[in-house]
């Protein structure tokens, strides 16, 4: 197994392409081919599953309306102009609580008013904050999975991270932001990392299934900050609920810009996706990632170390899961409660 075989269609060598361009012209002659037919056939299935999100969506919300299905026998023409109306005004709807108004932005955009601007951009600002989690979860399963890995745990790891990057948060006192803010973001990565190392390590020296411990591994790490909120060190003082103490300023992930809730910790994310695409890709772990996951057998033929790579794509894995439990609390909340989470982790796997 080389590594012309295990890189993706986008990146193989000139004579792959050549190759590919034989064959798109084999075809037919009107088969796009090359690079340009990569990358149209390569956007084809995420552009077919949009689409069809949106038909399966439409068609929900006019099976949901009783009054349009009782529309539908007694005048279809009526029935089928209400439920493009309601489909439209559905869509519509989530387009402005996602993103925001269009004519709102247009508008403060021409007048130019910071005010109304912020005000427009606040349903996308919100948007990102959401995304964040989101998106550093993601990376997490998709790099396991890489491995051949199903990280079916990146809650629990969010919750450790969580833990470590409050923790730091809270007990460095005095520190300039540059020194106390990479710290407290370590230490979420560090906390995931730690909770991805177990099923890792497990799974390379005794074969138990990754599932069933990062599974079981969540509900351990729920327990584990009830806990931990119940502990002087960790429990704000004077309160009898499970709270945590609060963050220092100085490890705060500030707002991209005053006035919106969208913060620096999505920097951190489109960070993340980038170094993460550019080990899995350009780096030698990341080809061994890879060919472990496709083919463990010829891998070991190699010369590779499966363990090392098993126990490795889960510590990092566990670490951007760890990162974006810091970004909950250095970003967000800057305090930590039992059942913050609505289940990043889990949306992360799809």
């Amino acid at each position: 197994m080389t590594d012309d075989q295990l890189r993706p269609a986008w990146e193989q060598p000139a004579h792959d392409r050549a190759a590919d361009q034989h064959d798109g012209e084999a075809h037919g002659k009107g088969a796009p081919s090359g690079r340009l037919g990569r990358t149209l056939r390569g956007l084809l299935l995420p552009v077919l599953a949009v689409f069809s999100a949106f038909v399966i969506g439409g068609l929900i919300i006019v099976l949901t309306d009783g009054e349009l299905l009782g529309l539908w026998l007694t005048d279809p023409l009526a029935a089928l102009n209400g439920s493009w109306s309601a489909v439209i005004d559905a869509y519509g709807a989530l387009l402005r609580g996602s993103i925001g108004d269009p004519g709102r932005i247009v508008g403060a955009l021409v007048s130019f008013n910071l005010d109304e601007l912020k005000a427009a951009a606040g349903p996308l600002s919100e948007t990102i904050v959401s995304a964040t989690p989101l998106i550093l979860t993601g990376l997490s399963v998709a790099l396991a999975f890489r491995a051949g890995l199903f990280n079916i745990g990146a809650e629990g790891q969010l919750y450790l991270g969580c833990l470590f990057a409050i923790i730091a948060g809270f007990t460095f006192t005095g520190l300039p932001w540059f020194i106390h803010l990479p710290i407290a973001v370590f230490a979420g990565f560090l906390g995931g990392a730690l909770w991805g190392f177990i099923p890792g390590i497990l799974k390379a020296r005794t074969g138990a299934h990754e599932v069933i411990v990062t599974i079981m591994l969540n509900f351990v790490a729920y327990r584990l900050i009830d806990w931990a909120l119940k502990t002087p060190f960790v429990q704000r003082e004077g309160r009898p609920d499970p709270i945590s103490k609060v963050v220092e300023p100085s490890a705060f992930l500030v707002p991209l810009i005053d006035g919106l809730r969208a913060h620096w910790g999505v920097v951190i994310a489109i960070a993340a996706a980038f170094v993460i695409s550019w080990l899995l890709f350009r780096s030698t772990w990341g080809f061994e990632f890879r060919a472990v996951g496709l083919n463990p057998r010829a891998a070991r033929y190699a010369g590779m170390s499966i363990s090392w790579s098993i126990v490795l794509s889960m510590v990092i894995a566990g670490g951007l899961a760890g990162l974006a439990g810091a970004s909950l609390m250095l970003g967000g909340s800057h305090t930590l409660t039992p059942g913050f989470s609505p289940g990043y982790g889990f949306d992360g796997i799809t």
